[in-house]
């Protein structure tokens, strides 16, 4: 570990090892040790580490161009790649549009709705109903969206805070409805707050199909989806799927919208779509509500690197090795596997309160009281604690606390997506060590298996 002087900084002075070199699942310091990408970093890398043909397709536009203006010149890999997600999309959205990051998208997103709305004679819609907690990125104008108080709070006077409504966490819930009734009530809640903001007024409603980072891969009943959507349909307002995190193949789908038949207004999506190559994310939206915007004077938005033609030819590398690799497919099959996986340590282990997700983006969540969900002691830094102990032990997850970033503690188990069996076996031996390790910490209770 490094304790040289540093003049970068990011969020903390956390210390970490060198990253020498990077392959496959795996990473590895500049003194040998390996680590499993049991995050693919922050849920981006997911057709794994210097992959070779990414790189040669790469290294081929890099002799040709590595930076176009797009307002200077057309490129072919901006334009393939774009015609390539098209094709990915449901039924409608064919308009895309690229950015650098998912802040970016995010951003992108709310200001195509809000433009389009103008056009339509409705300037008096600009609110973008989300949900608490959620997570839309570290931009002001994303930081409005984000339901997450523990990153918005400190900047509050900075930006315009928009109208939030409850994640449906039913998995906290304690009542006699069914989960279809439960589905139902959440999503009856975005009724209640258009009515409440003013219909006139409302602009979209901003989701995330599954939950990332602050709800800890949260996955609502079914009947929440088909609800949403429908309500949003009859107040004439736009529904935007954030799949960041979700998009390109992560779930088990090329988007999770697939996974209940949704077709959203506007989908943003980054991270895996690049999958750590080159900074890429790129927003799609309906061909009506862009050839509107176009029409009326074009899109007054955008940034530097839209459409960087090298990074284009980044994704059009990783799309080839998704298809070719079939690597949604396996998202899927692995995503069962670990799942099952995880969800046997609830047997081991008492606190481990919930397992949920859906492909490879997958969570469990450490509670004092499985039957009540409390959360454990604050003090105890839980979040942080057993990420560490697994690092130690040469396996990466991603952690955040629960319940609106303030306390409780979940763990996001969310390996590349070229990820085997066996690969799945390593993960689930090291993070039991860990587990052992936390729960002696703690005195906390560990159910040894009785043979037979």
């Amino acid at each position: 570990m490094t304790t040289e002087k540093s003049h970068l900084f990011y969020q903390s002075r956390q210390p970490r090892p060198f990253l020498e070199r990077s392959e496959g699942i795996y990473h590895y310091d500049e003194n040998g040790k390996r680590y499993i990408d049991g995050s693919s970093g922050a849920m981006v890398s997911n057709i794994g580490h210097s992959n070779p043909r990414v790189l040669e397709k790469m290294k081929a536009q890099m002799d040709r161009s590595t930076f176009g203006y797009r307002l200077h010149f057309r490129t072919h890999p901006s334009e393939d790649l774009a015609a390539r997600v098209a094709a990915r999309m449901p039924e409608g959205l064919d308009k895309v549009f690229f950015v650098s990051g998912g802040s970016e998208a995010v951003e992108t997103a709310i200001k195509l709705a809000r433009q389009y709305a103008v056009t339509q004679g409705e300037e008096s819609r600009y609110k973008v109903i989300s949900r608490l907690p959620s997570y839309h990125g570290a931009t002001m104008g994303s930081l409005g969206v984000t339901g997450s108080p523990i990153f918005t709070g400190k900047f509050a006077p900075m930006f315009t805070e928009m109208p939030k409504v409850p994640a449906p966490t039913c998995y906290l819930d304690r009542d006699n409805l069914t989960e279809e009734e439960r589905g139902i009530k959440y999503a009856e809640m975005l009724r209640e707050k258009i009515e409440a903001e003013g219909p006139e007024t409302v602009l979209a409603f901003l989701m995330e199909p599954v939950g990332g980072a602050s709800t800890g891969a949260l996955v609502a009943p079914d009947s929440y989806y088909t609800r949403v959507a429908e309500i949003c349909e009859e107040y004439g307002i736009l529904l935007i799927y954030d799949e960041v995190m979700t998009g390109a193949g992560r779930t088990g789908k090329f988007l999770a919208a697939e996974h209940w038949g949704i077709i959203p207004d506007i989908v943003a999506m980054s991270k895996g779509f690049g999958a750590g190559y080159a900074p890429l994310g790129a927003v799609v939206a309906r061909h009506d509500i862009v050839e509107t915007l176009l029409d009326a004077g074009g899109f007054l938005h955008g940034f530097t690197y839209a459409g960087n033609p090298l990074a284009c030819a980044a994704g059009l590398a990783v799309l080839d090795e998704m298809e070719e690799q079939d690597l949604i497919g396996n998202a899927a099959r692995m995503g069962d596997v670990l799942k099952a996986r995880l969800t046997a340590l609830m047997d081991r282990y008492p606190f481990i309160g919930d397992v949920r997700g859906k492909g490879l983006l997958l969570a469990f969540e450490l509670v004092s009281d499985r039957e009540t969900m409390k959360v454990l002691p604050k003090e105890w830094n839980a979040h942080v604690e057993l990420v560490e102990l697994a690092y130690e032990r040469g396996l990466i997850i991603y952690s955040r606390r629960t319940r609106s970033g303030y306390e409780g503690d979940h763990f996001l188990v969310c390996p590349p997506l070229i990820v085997t069996e066996a690969q799945i076996d390593e993960i689930i031996a090291i993070l039991t060590d860990a587990l052992d390790a936390f729960a002696a910490n703690h005195d906390l209770p560990v159910v040894e298996e009785v043979s037979a």
